[in-house]
Protein backbone atom coordinates (compact mmCIF):
# COMPACT_ATOMS: atom_id res chain seq x y z
CA UNK A 1 0.00 0.00 0.00
CA UNK A 2 1.28 3.77 -0.78
CA UNK A 3 1.66 6.42 1.26
CA UNK A 4 -0.72 8.82 -0.71
CA UNK A 5 -3.38 6.32 0.49
CA UNK A 6 -3.48 7.62 4.40
CA UNK A 7 -6.31 9.23 4.88
CA UNK A 8 -6.80 11.54 6.50
CA UNK A 9 -3.22 12.67 7.17
CA UNK A 10 -2.83 13.11 10.87
CA UNK A 11 -1.49 15.28 12.69
CA UNK A 12 1.45 14.72 15.03
CA UNK A 13 2.11 11.59 13.04
CA UNK A 14 2.73 13.16 9.46
CA UNK A 15 6.04 14.63 10.94
CA UNK A 16 7.38 10.51 11.17
CA UNK A 17 5.25 9.78 7.82
CA UNK A 18 6.60 12.56 5.81
CA UNK A 19 10.41 11.21 6.45
CA UNK A 20 9.35 8.29 4.54
CA UNK A 21 10.59 8.78 0.98
CA UNK A 22 9.79 5.42 -0.58
CA UNK A 23 6.17 5.37 -1.29
CA UNK A 24 5.08 1.32 -0.73
CA UNK A 25 5.24 0.87 2.54
CA UNK A 26 6.81 -2.74 2.43
CA UNK A 27 9.15 -1.47 0.56
CA UNK A 28 10.20 1.06 2.78
CA UNK A 29 10.31 -1.64 5.32
CA UNK A 30 12.55 -3.51 3.39
CA UNK A 31 15.03 -0.83 3.12
CA UNK A 32 15.26 0.47 6.59
CA UNK A 33 16.46 -3.24 7.25
CA UNK A 34 19.17 -2.51 4.61
CA UNK A 35 20.07 0.59 5.85
CA UNK A 36 20.53 -0.66 9.64
CA UNK A 37 22.50 -3.28 8.11
CA UNK A 38 25.11 -0.60 6.75
CA UNK A 39 25.13 1.56 9.74
CA UNK A 40 28.78 2.21 10.49
CA UNK A 41 28.37 0.25 14.29
CA UNK A 42 31.90 1.20 15.17
CA UNK A 43 31.12 4.51 14.94
CA UNK A 44 28.22 4.37 17.41
CA UNK A 45 30.23 2.31 19.30
CA UNK A 46 32.89 5.23 19.50
CA UNK A 47 30.05 7.57 20.55
CA UNK A 48 29.30 5.12 23.55
CA UNK A 49 27.65 7.27 26.71
CA UNK A 50 28.36 10.49 24.75
CA UNK A 51 25.36 12.73 24.66
CA UNK A 52 25.04 16.27 22.73
CA UNK A 53 23.54 17.80 25.62
CA UNK A 54 22.38 16.84 29.14
CA UNK A 55 19.36 14.85 30.11
CA UNK A 56 19.31 13.50 25.93
CA UNK A 57 19.30 9.65 25.34
CA UNK A 58 22.81 7.91 24.48
CA UNK A 59 23.05 6.28 21.37
CA UNK A 60 21.67 2.54 22.88
CA UNK A 61 18.71 4.51 24.70
CA UNK A 62 17.85 5.63 21.27
CA UNK A 63 17.94 2.25 19.53
CA UNK A 64 15.80 0.73 22.44
CA UNK A 65 13.25 3.24 21.83
CA UNK A 66 12.89 2.94 18.25
CA UNK A 67 12.31 -0.87 19.06
CA UNK A 68 9.88 -0.14 22.09
CA UNK A 69 7.98 2.44 19.72
CA UNK A 70 7.66 -0.75 16.65
CA UNK A 71 6.22 -2.76 19.06
CA UNK A 72 3.81 -0.53 20.20
CA UNK A 73 2.71 1.26 16.83
CA UNK A 74 2.56 -2.49 15.31
CA UNK A 75 0.55 -3.25 18.15
CA UNK A 76 -1.86 -0.28 17.35
CA UNK A 77 -1.93 -1.40 13.97
CA UNK A 78 -3.07 -4.85 14.53
CA UNK A 79 -5.77 -3.67 16.62
CA UNK A 80 -7.07 -1.41 13.85
CA UNK A 81 -6.61 -3.84 11.27
CA UNK A 82 -9.03 -6.23 13.06
CA UNK A 83 -11.69 -3.67 13.27
CA UNK A 84 -11.06 -3.26 17.33
CA UNK A 85 -12.55 0.58 18.27
CA UNK A 86 -11.08 1.16 21.68
CA UNK A 87 -9.61 4.38 21.81
CA UNK A 88 -5.51 3.66 22.68
CA UNK A 89 -3.93 5.84 24.71
CA UNK A 90 -0.28 7.39 23.91
CA UNK A 91 2.46 6.05 25.83
CA UNK A 92 5.13 8.05 28.01
CA UNK A 93 8.65 7.63 26.12
CA UNK A 94 10.66 8.59 29.25
CA UNK A 95 9.20 6.27 31.35
CA UNK A 96 9.84 3.81 29.16
CA UNK A 97 13.46 4.96 28.14
CA UNK A 98 14.16 5.40 32.14
CA UNK A 99 13.13 1.53 33.14
CA UNK A 100 15.08 0.00 29.94
CA UNK A 101 18.41 -0.91 30.93
CA UNK A 102 20.75 -0.64 28.05
CA UNK A 103 23.96 -0.78 29.95
CA UNK A 104 24.75 -4.53 29.31
CA UNK A 105 23.85 -4.85 25.88
CA UNK A 106 26.12 -3.89 22.60
CA UNK A 107 24.75 -2.09 19.99
CA UNK A 108 25.05 -5.18 17.78
CA UNK A 109 22.70 -6.90 20.07
CA UNK A 110 20.34 -4.27 19.87
CA UNK A 111 19.87 -3.63 16.50
CA UNK A 112 19.78 -7.27 15.41
CA UNK A 113 17.00 -6.93 18.02
CA UNK A 114 15.68 -3.72 16.00
CA UNK A 115 15.82 -6.08 12.53
CA UNK A 116 14.00 -8.73 13.60
CA UNK A 117 11.16 -6.71 15.52
CA UNK A 118 11.00 -5.10 11.80
CA UNK A 119 11.06 -8.36 10.44
CA UNK A 120 8.01 -9.18 12.41
CA UNK A 121 6.52 -5.81 11.60
CA UNK A 122 6.81 -6.92 7.48
CA UNK A 123 5.30 -10.40 7.76
CA UNK A 124 2.18 -8.62 10.06
CA UNK A 125 1.62 -5.72 7.20
CA UNK A 126 1.98 -8.30 4.56
CA UNK A 127 -0.87 -9.99 6.00
CA UNK A 128 -3.21 -7.46 5.51
CA UNK A 129 -5.77 -7.13 3.39
CA UNK A 130 -6.49 -3.12 1.67
CA UNK A 131 -9.32 -3.32 3.91
CA UNK A 132 -7.26 -4.17 6.60
CA UNK A 133 -4.29 -1.69 5.99
CA UNK A 134 -7.35 1.57 5.89
CA UNK A 135 -8.98 0.01 8.91
CA UNK A 136 -8.70 3.39 11.48
CA UNK A 137 -8.96 3.81 14.59
CA UNK A 138 -7.77 6.60 17.77
CA UNK A 139 -4.03 7.04 19.42
CA UNK A 140 -2.72 9.51 21.21
CA UNK A 141 -5.80 11.87 20.74
CA UNK A 142 -5.56 11.22 16.76
CA UNK A 143 -7.17 9.20 14.35
CA UNK A 144 -4.95 7.09 12.12
CA UNK A 145 -4.77 3.88 9.89
CA UNK A 146 -2.80 0.70 10.19
CA UNK A 147 -1.04 1.56 7.05
CA UNK A 148 -0.78 5.13 8.41
CA UNK A 149 0.81 3.46 11.68
CA UNK A 150 3.71 1.27 9.28
CA UNK A 151 4.88 4.92 7.87
CA UNK A 152 4.85 5.98 11.28
CA UNK A 153 7.29 3.04 11.98
CA UNK A 154 9.49 3.77 9.51
CA UNK A 155 9.64 7.65 10.01
CA UNK A 156 9.83 7.26 13.42
CA UNK A 157 13.21 5.36 12.97
CA UNK A 158 14.85 8.15 10.18
CA UNK A 159 14.05 10.33 12.13
CA UNK A 160 16.08 9.90 15.05
CA UNK A 161 19.16 7.93 12.58
CA UNK A 162 19.11 11.69 11.40
CA UNK A 163 19.26 12.86 14.84
CA UNK A 164 21.70 10.97 15.26
CA UNK A 165 23.51 12.28 12.59
CA UNK A 166 23.01 15.72 13.11
CA UNK A 167 23.98 15.94 16.69
CA UNK A 168 25.72 13.28 17.62
CA UNK A 169 28.12 12.79 14.88
CA UNK A 170 29.91 16.12 15.38
CA UNK A 171 30.84 15.52 18.67
CA UNK A 172 33.80 13.62 17.03
CA UNK A 173 34.43 16.58 14.14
Amino acid sequence: MNKSEINPMPDFFDRYIDLVEEPDLLTAMKLSIQNLKTLDVSFLKNIGDRVYAPGKWTIKQIIQHIIDNERIQSYRALRFSRKDETVLPGYDEALLASNADTTNRTIEDMLEELIVVRQSSILLFKSFSEDMYLSKGICFNREISALGLGFVIVGHEAHHFNVIKERYYPLFK
